[in-house]
């Protein structure tokens, strides 16, 4: 296993070396890049957001509004046709679903339906539209009231069509703003998600994206005043509605729309001549030019109104035919107010209104206060595991840290090919991948020096030493390897970031331990011939202990059973401390523009605004405050109400660094998709285990992890600490360490009752952890020295995450040992469950053995 042929070698090296050139351009700036040569990669690893800043919006459409607009139409095309087929008819309404009608005359019953029969065709939509359906359905109740009823496939299909527009306006505003990379995609029915990094100015961003800029010229109707409608009933066809200006304007305006923005082929902001006012210029395409000539000859003289959204920009008066096919539209504009009008009539009207359910803004600054943070604990972490490493190990520890730090490259390389996002989670899953890539060395040195004690020679030891902890280390790694997969499934955002950066990194360490370290070990036998390990080593401290873990098994399952029960009590009567991923509600964080923050004036000024009971707390440094606002009973629109209420009151003194909505509807989503994400991994690794071992090891490996997932929640219940959507990417890594650690001794103990098939199982056990010892409290403080890093310097977004993660390495060490050793007691695990045949070289043992 040791020889390595010099094409495996070559390979090996090419590997790393293509891994150093596509991860260089990520140490670059843009400029510096574009002076490499042309045969470098120029792909960089994308920043999240909560790294450079940015929007995340996701927008649901309205169903009503489809189903409303539908209707309204299906009403005017009955009203069409039975006109234009000189059909007597009264009662023509539309309401909820569907629209009705009642025919005067029997004697044209027949003929009603002949004339209404299209509207009730079938709709071919092709197989990914749904195929061949109805749109809508007729029927009649013999007495000539004739309903037409809207199908739900016909209302999906509506529903499809306007998130695909929906999508295409967006994108075409988003371009307009001259971002760089934003990402547009559908999700789900009925919802679109708007992500915009390194934008400077979100709030334009939402402005532009809650408007659904549905233009239409209206004529206005001066026999009656606006007062008079209010009060009293308007004419029929006519509607009042209201100026943009402050107080606002009543107008009586006719229903009917002149023309629409539809026509419209261009328009810019500009200043107007006379008054040096920003304007609006518009022109319309010769269809729309051809209709506006037509109408202003028709009303010169009379007001008329041009309409955004339902409310009047400006009402005109026609003095003279506007013949040229173009027009302004006036309205106090500020300049950036006209470039926005503008942009939204470029791109079009939406098709229905758009909600925003989830909102997740970071100003740039504290985006780059987040990446120094970040770089700076990942930093500190693997250098305090490369002092620790070589320390441990002298010579064996300087391989195991050039392997790690090739590892680390050939990480951030697969990131830039496949192009994902790292966020602060995903940092935290690099600091967890030097973790787990020193557990993988530490389980081969171990090995070694095993198979060296047992008085094989130098080559034969680091043979079978690689060997050997190879099954063990593909064990430990794919636990964690499928609960990463099932978070990125389940998961959301800067989970899923966490989650491809933790399955990147198991393969990366994979390579490096048996390809890189192997290597460069093979070459150190090769080249020495050496007859003893390495003088460097330390870890032979460990050799002499033989304690009787399960001695005290009994006592520490006895605290664990209590410990237990007092998180489940503790979650069911206190409770944890739920963030707004899972309650709804929004998070604000503000930083004073001078002098430390008033938390006290604050409260005071929020407190007023009548949004609920508004929290205030100082976040790092004396100018950081973070605010959080409950969820409002309003749903969606109500969150966002509350954030631009917030806004008004602040902004003067305080600049908006972090921004976090989610709707009531988001918040329940999330919640039952982190709880099923936890059941299925823990599925998962139940079915892997029991493949891998037997069935009282994979029920062991499941109390364990159960315990250690309840004891993690018990913290949180304990501490206060915010419960959030990182914090359950927190708890299925725990799930994937404890499981990790657990799988170690399960190894050891299935060798071991191989070996020494008559020894009494308490006794093996001990002996199986005793030999696991050195690796299980080197890999424990390793981990934690990289977390601790993280905690400290990693900055207060992860905080919760990282402590999560260091309460969780502890107890999953504890469990691997006083859990999950014992279950097998409990269940009498006999040697005879596994196969009779002996590990090569390995002698079979009637009692006891000793321990070095």
């Amino acid at each position: 296993m040791l020889y390595f042929s010099r094409w495996k070698t070559f390979f090996i090296w090419l590997v790393v070396a293509v891994g150093i050139v596509i991860a260089l351009p990520n140490v670059f700036s843009d400029q510096q890049l574009s002076k490499l040569p042309g045969w470098m990669p120029d792909s960089k690893i994308t920043l999240g957001l909560d790294l450079q800043g940015g929007s995340y919006i996701m927008l649901q459409v309205d169903r009503n509004d489809i189903v409303t607009d539908r209707l309204n139409t299906l009403v005017d095309d009955v009203r069409s046709d039975l006109r234009e087929a000189q059909v007597r008819y009264t009662g023509l309404s539309g309401s909820g679903d569907s629209a009705q009608v009642r025919i005067t005359d029997p004697a044209q019953y027949v003929e009603a339906e002949t004339a209404l029969e299209p509207l009730a065709e079938y709709i071919n939509a092709g197989t990914l539209n749904g195929g061949t359906f109805q749109e809508v359905t007729m029927d009649d109740d013999g007495n000539g009231l004739i309903r037409l009823t809207l199908t739900e496939q016909g209302i999906d299909y509506r529903m499809r069509s306007a998130v695909e527009q929906s999508i295409e306006v967006i994108r075409r505003r988003v371009d307009e703003l001259g971002t760089t990379e934003p990402l547009i995609q559908r999700q789900g029915d009925d919802r679109i998600i708007v992500q915009v990094p390194g934008l400077d100015d979100p709030q334009r961003l939402k402005a532009l994206l809650n408007k659904t800029a549905k233009l239409t010229f209206h004529m206005v109707d001066t026999t009656v005043s606006a007062q008079d409608a209010i009060e009293g009933r308007p004419p029929a066809g006519t509607e009042v509605l209201y100026s943009m200006d402050d107080p606002p304007v009543p107008y009586v305006i006719e229903k009917r729309a002149l023309i629409s923005g539809e026509d419209l082929v261009d328009a810019k902001a500009a200043f107007d001549q006379r008054t040096n006012e920003p304007v609006v210029n518009f022109r319309f395409d010769s269809r729309g030019a051809q209709r506006f000539a037509q109408a202003t000859q028709q009303n010169v003289g009379r007001p008329f109104a041009i309409v955004l959204d339902d409310q009047i920009v400006s009402a005109p008066v026609i003095n003279e035919p506007i013949l040229g096919g173009s027009g302004q539209i006036s309205g106090n504009f500020t300049v950036q107010g006209a470039n926005d009008l503008a942009v939204l009539l470029r791109a079009g009207a939406l098709p229905a209104t758009l909600t925003v359910v989830e909102e997740r803004t970071v100003g740039p600054s504290l985006g780059a206060d987040s990446i120094r943070a970040g770089v700076m604990a990942s930093v500190i972490g693997a250098a305090a595991v490369v002092v620790f490493m070589v320390a441990f190990y002298g010579m064996f520890g300087l391989v195991a840290n050039i392997a790690l730090v090739f590892n680390i490259v050939l990480l951030l390389a697969l990131l830039s090919i496949i192009g994902s996002t790292l966020t602060l989670p995903g940092i935290a899953g690099i600091v967890l991948t030097i973790g787990m890539a020193v557990d993988s060395n530490v389980l081969i040195y171990e090995r070694i020096r095993e198979e060296r004690r047992n008085g094989r020679s130098i080559v034969q030891a680091v043979d079978a030493g690689f060997s050997r902890a190879f099954g063990t280390i593909i064990d430990a790694n794919l636990t964690t390897l499928i609960a990463a997969v099932i978070l990125f499934f389940l998961g959301s955002g800067p989970v899923r970031g966490f989650a491809v950066t933790l399955a990147i990194g198991i393969i990366t360490t994979i390579f490096s331990a048996f390809y890189l370290t192997r290597w460069m070990i093979a070459e150190w036998v090769r080249r020495k011939r050496p007859k003893e390990l390495p003088k460097g080593i330390r870890t032979g401290m460990f050799d002499g202990i033989n304690f009787s873990f399960m001695n005290f098994r009994r006592v520490t399952f006895i605290i664990s059973v209590v410990l237990v029960i007092a998180s489940v009590v503790g979650f069911g009567t206190k409770g944890m401390n739920l963030g707004i991923d899972f309650t709804g509600g929004s998070v604000v964080q503000v930083e004073a523009k001078s002098g430390p923050a008033d938390l006290s004036e604050i409260r005071t000024t929020l407190n007023g605004l009548n949004i609920g009971a508004v929290q205030a707390q100082g976040f790092g440094s004396d100018k950081d405050v973070l605010i959080r606002i409950p969820a409002q009973d309003g749903g969606a629109n109500a969150e966002q109400s509350a954030i631009s209420k917030i806004r008004s009151a602040l902004e003067s003194d305080y600049t908006f660094s972090r921004v976090e909505v989610v709707g009531p509807v988001v918040s329940g989503e999330l919640s039952r998709s982190a709880t099923i994400g936890v059941l299925a991994s823990l599925i998962a690794i139940l079915m892997y285990i029991w493949f891998r071992f037997e069935w009282q090891f994979a029920v062991g490996a499941i109390i364990a992890t159960a315990h250690d997932v309840i004891l993690t929640i018990g913290i949180f219940v304990l501490t206060g600490v915010e419960f959030n959507l990182t914090s359950i990417a927190a708890v299925l890594t725990i799930v994937g360490y404890s499981l990790n650690d657990t799988v170690v001794v399960y190894d050891r103990v299935r060798e071991n009752l191989r070996r020494y098939q008559k020894m009494p199982l308490p006794e093996l056990i001990d002996i199986s952890i005793n030999h696991t010892l050195s690796r299980t409290i080197l890999t424990a403080v390793t981990t934690m020295l990289a977390l601790a890093a993280l905690y400290v310097f990693g900055g207060e977004v992860i905080r919760s995450f990282t402590f999560a993660m260091l309460f969780g390495v502890a107890v999953g060490t504890f469990s691997s040992i006083y859990i999950a050793a014992p279950v097998l007691i409990a269940f009498k695990l006999r040697p005879d469950t596994f196969n009779k045949k002996k590990d090569e070289g390995a002698p079979e043992e009637q009692g006891t053995v000793e321990t070095i």
